[in-house]
């Protein structure tokens, strides 16, 4: 069995590519994965581009999520997990609640999920809280959730109802992953957004899932920054240009990072019987291709990476402003539709002096170093201390690589976007 796709016309997959909040997402259960550990990915395409990490402890369970800098309560969370192991993210769905004139209609997915974290322990918890909110509920999304029991699933949900697609059900899952971009398998066909990008994600998985390979590094390297066309077939990391002089551009559309991303969050949860305080979340903040993942759990409750938190509530994370000053570089074209067009000579080239080239033995060595400490820890306990040594050690590095190899500090980016605050510009 390869896979079942729903077809559209080509005229209706190009109309789509206007809409900014397109989110590629995907779970699996532990039967799917690896190691026997269930995953959540969300790679979150929105008109917000600054995001960062908050924790919150003001309910039932605490929970460490990804909300808008502008955000400065953190009212609305985007994907996140608890100290429960529960965690959940969402992608918009444009063929749910279709044609429903409700006027609460997709005001209140971040809202629910913040709801969520706070009160939910499990995938029964969440299915409590969703049959018990009052309805309309506003929200039009594709729920993934995952908990410490093994549960992985998504909840198709709109106004007035949901339909649960279990990642442990081998007639719906027989390989223990399920995707979703922005349509929903129980809305009517066609009306949705993101079948080019379901397809790309779809063969990745497929493939890495044949060769056993489905963890958590394979989806912060292979899925999040995939340069892919499932389409046009067109494939970024070929044919390079040969140093960052030589521009050549290349239409950016429909790909699984879009202009769009503003974060990416894989949440490595834990084998029923293990402690919870060792589901970690990865997060990787800004445009995927200009930035690294690194770790982070909620047993650190707010001792976070600095990286990854505003100084103060509303503020901006630095590695956000790093990624995106690198951003910049990626589509230099500011007028007209400069934005669908990037410039691959600062992705990747043959000198190596491209954004990724740079940036992977900094994150390679994130990925050791957190592996080390896991196998530490689940042959032991979790260790606080620990993390926030393996914090301040990310911090110390992705500041510096991006000062060294960039000439970016974001202290300086801070005051110069205060100063031209301060002007009017």
């Amino acid at each position: 069995m390869k896979k079942t796709i729903i077809f559209v016309t080509v005229s209706f997959l190009v109309g789509a590519s206007h809409i900014v909040h397109t989110c590629t997402t995907a779970i699996v259960s532990g039967k799917g994965t690896r190691d026997g550990r269930p995953l959540l990915f969300k790679n979150r395409d929105t008109g917000s581009r600054q995001n960062r990490l908050v924790y919150d402890d003001s309910g039932t369970y605490s929970y460490t999520g990804v909300v808008d800098a502008s955000d400065t309560l953190g009212t609305r969370v985007w994907s996140g997990v608890n100290n429960a192991g529960f965690a959940i993210m969402n992608s918009l769905s444009y063929n749910m609640n279709y044609k429903d004139t409700t006027t609460v209609r997709d005001k209140d997915n971040g809202t629910f999920m913040k709801l969520a974290l706070e009160t939910c322990g499990s995938l029964a918890d969440f299915e409590r809280l969703l049959d018990e909110q009052p309805k309309p509920l506003g929200v039009q999304a594709n729920f993934g959730v995952i908990d410490a029991q093994g549960g992985a699933a998504y909840y198709e949900s709109g106004n007035y109802g949901y339909t649960k697609i279990d990642a442990n059900d081998p007639t719906v899952a027989p390989f223990g992953y399920i995707i979703r971009t922005n349509y929903s398998y129980t809305g009517p066909i066609d009306e949705g957004h993101g079948y080019i990008r379901y397809a790309t994600a779809d063969d990745l998985f497929y493939e890495a899932a044949a060769a056993n390979n489905i963890t958590a590094r394979f989806i912060i390297r292979d899925v999040v920054r995939c340069l892919k066309h499932s389409l046009t077939e067109t494939d970024l990391t070929e044919s390079l240009p040969e140093s960052l002089d030589d521009h050549r551009f290349a239409a950016f559309e429909d790909f699984i990072p879009r202009y769009s991303t503003a974060s990416a969050t894989i949440v490595q949860g834990v084998r029923p019987g293990e402690n919870p305080d060792l589901t970690t979340m990865w997060t990787i903040l800004g445009f995927p291709l200009c930035s690294v993942a690194f770790p982070s759990w909620v047993a650190t409750e707010s001792d976070l990476p600095k990286i990854a938190v505003a100084e103060k509530n509303g503020g901006t994370a630095p590695l956000g402003l790093l990624s995106f000053e690198l951003k910049k570089r990626c589509f230099p074209i500011e007028r007209g539709s400069g934005n669908k067009y990037i410039d691959r000579a600062v992705i990747l080239n043959n000198d190596g002096t491209g954004t990724l080239q740079i940036l992977k033995p900094l994150e390679d060595e994130i990925i050791v170093k957190t592996d080390e400490y896991l196998t530490k820890w689940r042959e032991k306990e979790f260790s606080k201390n620990d993390a926030k040594r393996l914090y301040k050690w990310i911090d110390k590095h992705v500041a510096g690589t991006y000062e060294k190899m960039f000439g970016l500090d974001s202290d300086q980016l801070k005051q110069r976007r205060a100063d031209a605050k301060d002007t009017g510009n």
